[in-house]
């Protein structure tokens, strides 16, 4: 298969590629902080996946969240979450004092009640620090080059997120749509009185910013050090309360006071009943089109600059998505209109030299996604808790994968497979055991099943929730879709993580031929694709 410039497309996994790892955001890591950050913990768990055998963490998306706090709907999709910026780096930059991380914290749920102020109070006194030692010159390390090197290098998307926030601090975290009509509208003139007078908050957006991405870059340096692979999520959609759309309104569907004028969900599914209703607003692809998809292409190149692989979330959009009416009640009145197909990743192609993509391909998949998905070799994705409805030729069978698949017990959007199990109807855990070829077990034997039935499958990557790994229930599930509520707040505390679990997973990894399967192939691999 060769793209319109003679480019062969290529699955992003070498020839015979067998690899495994754990699904685990970064908000779920222990910390003294009050959420998972990019800082000690995460270089532990690295170290832990890598003394297990195992050649990959995927995250879920690490943007700025708003509403809900829900990853998937992100302030930007260039900036990254300033939540996980580690207190205890910043300690040994020189830029807080021990005694300004103090804190007294859940270790089990986060509470972003209580932490967001509590960050926000330590990235002003790193500010104001950063300030003050830059003005003196006596930092410990010299960050000032560094930051305005950043601040120049990441201007096209930087400065309009430092002023969207800065904004959006100004009007009590309003939606953007009921700020003043000529910052709606993005009058030049009324945008540079902003500047002038929100000078400082932007600043600290700025540099809140360079600390994020100067922490993701030294986690990302430790994981190859140590073979370990990293996989974000890239949302299809934005979140509408954005400095995508507010900087972009070209590329989106609006009237012509900006609001949407159709919004994302999905038509009835396994997730509900009347389908779900997003609220995103829509792309205007005819207008991304002519431009070479040089926005869509700036979000992929962004995420690729702290991950080696992107799981693209909801990848049917590309073929088509669930255009619903704004101001619909539920989905059910919506309509699928054509994606950008083949012509958009032909311009990704052509750009980076591969397509470093997996393929979420779950929900109400016609031919045509799977045309797509085929025609550039992109993975597929297949969850083991789909697969046991009594169909033979049900796709999430391990009998029916080709190796160019991704394979999970479940995703961040599922029970835990110990609830999962205790949930399933009395039929269905009969195809489960049937399958298995064994006499039926426990609710506490299914989590063990599963990732043995994935890490022996002819996929080639395997990948599990920690939640699956630990054999947890239902007070570790992530999210609920459809939910506004309660979603993305659980955490695994240091305790939990026992050496026996993970000396299980290394010989399940040795086992299943898995733990040749290090990043460091697959970039070897990537390498080749690019030439």
């Amino acid at each position: 298969m060769t793209d319109h410039d003679g480019r062969r497309s290529v699955p992003p996994f070498p020839s015979e590629y067998r690899a495994s790892g754990l699904l685990l955001h970064v908000t779920s890591l222990p910390s003294a902080y009050g959420i998972g950050d990019l800082g000690a913990s995460a270089f532990s768990w690295i170290d832990r996946l890598h003394d297990a055998g195992q050649g990959w963490w995927q995250a879920l998306p690490l943007g700025p969240t708003g509403y809900g706090n829900s990853p998937y709907q992100s302030l930007s999709s260039f900036a990254g979450n300033a939540l996980l910026i580690s207190p205890d780096s910043l300690i040994s930059d020189g830029l807080l004092q021990a005694s300004d991380g103090r804190s007294d914290f859940s270790v089990d749920t986060v509470d972003y009640d209580a932490l967001i102020p509590f960050k926000r109070r330590l990235l002003e006194k790193a500010w104001a620090n950063f300030k003050a030692e830059e003005h003196r010159e006596r930092m410990q390390k010299d960050l000032g080059p560094a930051y305005e090197e950043f601040r120049a290098t990441q201007a096209s998307w930087l400065e309009d997120y430092a002023l969207f926030r800065a904004l959006k601090a100004r009007y009590n975290g309003a939606y953007y749509l009921a700020w003043p009509a000529e910052l709606i509208q993005r009058d030049p003139g009324a945008l540079a009185e902003a500047r002038r007078e929100l000078a400082d908050p932007m600043d600290q957006v700025r540099f809140a910013q360079f600390l994020i991405f100067r922490q993701a870059d030294q986690l990302k340096e430790h994981a190859h050090a140590n073979g370990i692979g990293l996989i974000g999520d890239l949302p299809f959609f934005v979140s509408p309360d954005s400095s995508d759309v507010w900087a972009n309104p070209e590329f989106f569907l609006l009237d012509e006071q900006r609001r949407p004028r159709f919004v994302a969900g999905v038509p009835p599914d396994y997730f509900s009943a009347q389908g779900q209703l997003w609220g995103n607003p829509v792309y205007n692809w005819d207008a991304l089109r002519a431009t070479g998809y040089r926005w869509c292409i700036g979000r992929v190149r962004a995420l690729l600059n702290h991950v080696d692989l992107i799981r693209l979330d909801h990848f049917r959009g590309f073929a088509a998505a669930w255009h619903v009416p704004a101001g619909a009640s539920t989905a059910q009145s919506g309509q699928w209109v054509p994606g950008p197909g083949a012509s958009f990743f032909q311009a990704v192609q052509a750009e980076l030299g591969h397509l470093p993509f997996i393929a979420e391909d779950l929900g109400v998949i016609t031919p045509d996604v799977r045309a797509l998905r085929d025609q550039f070799q992109v993975p597929g994705t297949r969850v083991l808790q789909f697969a046991f409805d009594g169909h033979g030729d049900n796709p999430y069978l391990p009998h029916n994968f080709v190796s160019n698949t991704v394979v999970y017990t479940g995703t961040h959007d599922n029970a835990t497979t110990r609830q999962w199990y205790e949930e399933l109807p009395d039929s269905e855990r009969h195809n489960l055991w049937n399958y298995l070829k064994r006499a039926p077990g426990r609710s506490d034997e299914a989590a063990a099943e599963l990732m043995r039935l994935a890490w022996s499958s002819s996929a080639a990557l395997a990948i599990a929730p920690l939640q699956d790994l630990l054999n947890l229930g239902s007070e570790a599930r992530m999210n609920v879709p459809g939910r506004a509520d309660g979603n993305w707040r659980w955490r695994v505390r240091e305790d939990m993580l026992s050496a026996h679990a993970f000396q299980w997973l290394q010989q399940l990894t040795d086992n299943s031929n898995r733990s040749a399967g290090s990043a460091i192939s697959f970039r070897m691999q990537t390498a080749v694709n690019e030439r």
